[in-house]
């Protein structure tokens, strides 16, 4: 096993950057630097990053001109201790301290030598989503990387054509990877052999050229994932198709259904991009599991792509609220009160479907919502409360950035507004706000007032319900209001058939407090 640190790029000169260093890191302007920054304000040898033995990784200055710091506390030859998201400056350069894990180094043998696999992952087409979602709990900065699945999923959902679903998906993979070339190998069902389906970055060269069949086999052989990042320079270390197409470090996903083995999903990056780390295969894992449903399903019928989505959207819903443990199963309870209210006023089913996608990701904004704000205990600060309030703008922006997902924004956006006007962020008033945002408003506010908080126990039924009548008519639309109170008895079942967790406040309704507070109590 290696002792892996990860660092990203804060400052300006290195935002969007990010490295990955084993058990000794070397920080310089010297091309013998296991991190070479060529900055003015770094030293040829200006400080270096060490894993000592179970102690943990330190960090020392190597008698640099502008110094080291950390947190911004200088750190001179002695080591000193860094721990998950420290600030490390050295000169003028800023960057965070974003994971430390181990990596599995194995070796596979073919033709030409021996190249080495750092890592493997052999999970489950659930266990898939699931360790996306703890390592995005652990790392909250990481989480914007999940709209590679949702893009993922949403190919699925809208192409009809089975080539525009592999090629659209397979782009979506490389684009969420940031990677450099990418090719989609399917597995004849007979003979299990694998034939190249699509293909992305190859230039002008054969797009055949462009993926390990040593490895790409090796995945699908033996039933998992792999990461090759120590592929070396020699020829004899690396197969011709790498050699073709210069790759320095090697994502091989399989594609696979709860049922079978369908293929490999296969990504490189070249020698001037950062290797892949373990949390890249983790998350490539996870995107392969959703391509594959969608090959298991054969005909691609529309009914059969919008339930991989939707339960790809489940996945993201669940993977935001493991940030906050106290507000597990909060989107899903949500979306399904709201879709009870949605047949109880007949709405068409383009509307229902609005909802059945958009209720889950109501709250995606809170990928950009601070953890000290976002998982704070007790009353949040005037200032903490704008922050949170943010949530709908950002969740807004992220899925703006998804073609054809207009239509669920509004849920984002405005389902913290009020039928009087004083809701956020739009202050919108009464029918100017979008119905399935009222929808949701209702079912958002009925699970905050029955959910277990750190500071009160949940409401009784009956009791939330009679906080909905009272809201009806200023918080709430009349309308959706009215129909919900006539789902008491269904209402009962549900809440009585699930086991609630406790949550914490997040930012809903409360109609007997002032005006500043009270979306803070009962959420």
């Amino acid at each position: 096993m290696k002792e892996r640190i990860c660092l990203r790029g804060v400052s300006h000169e290195v935002d969007g950057m990010a490295w990955d260093g084993f058990n000794l890191v070397r920080i310089g302007r010297q091309a013998q630097s296991e991190l070479q920054l060529n900055d003015s304000s770094i030293s040829r040898c200006h400080a270096e990053l060490a894993f000592v033995d179970s102690q943990g990784w330190f960090v020392r200055d190597l008698g640099s001109t502008n110094g080291t710091f950390l947190n911004g506390v200088r750190v001179g030859p002695e080591e000193c201790k860094v721990r998950v998201r420290d600030l490390l400056q050295v000169g003028n350069v800023v960057m965070r301290i974003a994971s430390m894990d181990q990596a599995e180094v194995s070796t596979v043998e073919n033709f030409y030598g021996t190249m080495h696999v750092e890592a493997t992952a052999q999970h489950s087409w659930e266990q898939a989503f699931a360790v996306v979602a703890r390592h995005v709990a652990q790392h909250p900065e990481s989480g914007s990387q999940l709209l590679g699945l949702l893009r993922s999923g949403h190919n699925l959902h809208h192409n009809h054509s089975f080539d525009e679903l592999l090629q659209g998906s397979l782009e979506d993979a490389v684009r969420a990877l940031g990677a450099r070339r990418g090719a989609l190998l399917l597995a004849d069902e007979t003979t299990g052999q694998l034939t190249l389906h699509a293909s992305t970055g190859a230039g002008e060269r054969p797009a055949a050229a462009h993926y390990s069949r040593t490895l790409v086999q090796r995945c699908l052989a033996r039933g998992e994932s792999l990461l090759s990042s120590d592929l070396g320079t020699e020829g004899d270390w690396r197969s011709d198709s790498i050699n073709n197409a210069n790759a320095s470090s090697i994502l091989c996903a399989l594609l696979r259904s709860p049922q079978r083995r369908l293929g490999v999903l296969y990504m490189d990056r070249g020698a001037l991009q950062m290797p892949f780390s373990v949390a890249d295969l983790h998350l490539a894992d996870a995107v392969a599991a959703s391509i594959a449903g969608s090959i298991e399903s054969g005909q691609f019928l529309l009914a059969k792509q919008r339930s991989w989505f939707i339960q790809t959207v489940i996945t993201l819903a669940q993977t935001i609220e493991l940030r906050d443990p106290y507000t597990a199963g909060h989107a899903e309870r949500v979306t399904e009160y709201a879709l009870l209210l949605a047949d109880e006023l007949k709405l068409p089913a383009q509307a229902r479907q609005q909802i059945e996608i958009g209720g889950p990701l109501h709250d995606i904004g809170k990928i950009g919502v601070r953890d000290s704000v976002l998982c704070k205990q007790g009353r949040l600060s005037d200032d903490e409360y704008e922050h949170m309030k943010s949530h709908t703008v950002k969740g807004a922006a992220i899925l703006a950035t998804i073609p054809d997902l207009e239509a669920i924004v509004p849920i984002i956006r405005n389902h913290h507004e009020r039928w009087d006007g004083r809701g956020y962020p739009d202050r919108l008033v009464g029918e100017g706000i979008p119905l399935v945002s009222r929808i949701v408003a209702v079912a958002d506010a009925f699970d905050a007032m029955t959910s277990n908080r750190p500071y009160r126990s949940p409401l009784t039924i009956e009791a939330a319900l009679e906080q909905l009548r009272l809201g009806t008519g200023t918080q709430f639309d009349p309308h959706c209001a009215r129909a919900f109170l006539n789902l008491r008895l269904r209402l009962n079942k549900l809440v009585e058939s699930q086991a609630m967790v406790d949550t914490v406040p997040d930012v809903e309704l409360a109609p007997a407090q002032d005006a500043r507070q009270a979306e803070l109590v009962l959420a």
